[in-house]
C-alpha cells in the first residue's frame, strides 16, 4: 500500500479521546505535531487495545517507570 503524502488529506482534525486511565477528555493530532511528540519521555503504546493516555496521565506513567528502572 502506498501512503505518499499525495493520498493523505491536508490537514486532518485533531481526534478527542478520552483517557484510559482518568477519563478525561484530550485532543491526539495523528498528522501534526501532538503534544505528546514534545515529551522528553517515550512509553510503548499499549498492547491490550488501549488508546493514548491524557498529559497527566502519561507523565505520571513515565516518572513510575523511571522510578522503577532507577531501583
Amino acid at each position: 500500500m502506498d501512503l505518499s503524502s499525495n493520498d493523505r488529506p491536508e490537514q486532518a482534525s485533531p481526534r478527542r479521546l478520552a483517557c484510559t486511565a482518568c477519563g478525561s477528555e484530550f485532543s491526539c493530532s495523528l498528522t501534526g505535531a501532538c503534544w505528546c511528540s514534545d515529551e522528553s519521555f517515550r512509553l510503548p503504546m499499549s498492547t491490550d487495545g488501549d488508546d493514548c493516555l491524557c498529559p497527566a496521565c502519561l507523565r505520571k506513567l513515565a516518572e513510575q517507570q523511571a522510578a522503577v528502572s532507577a531501583t
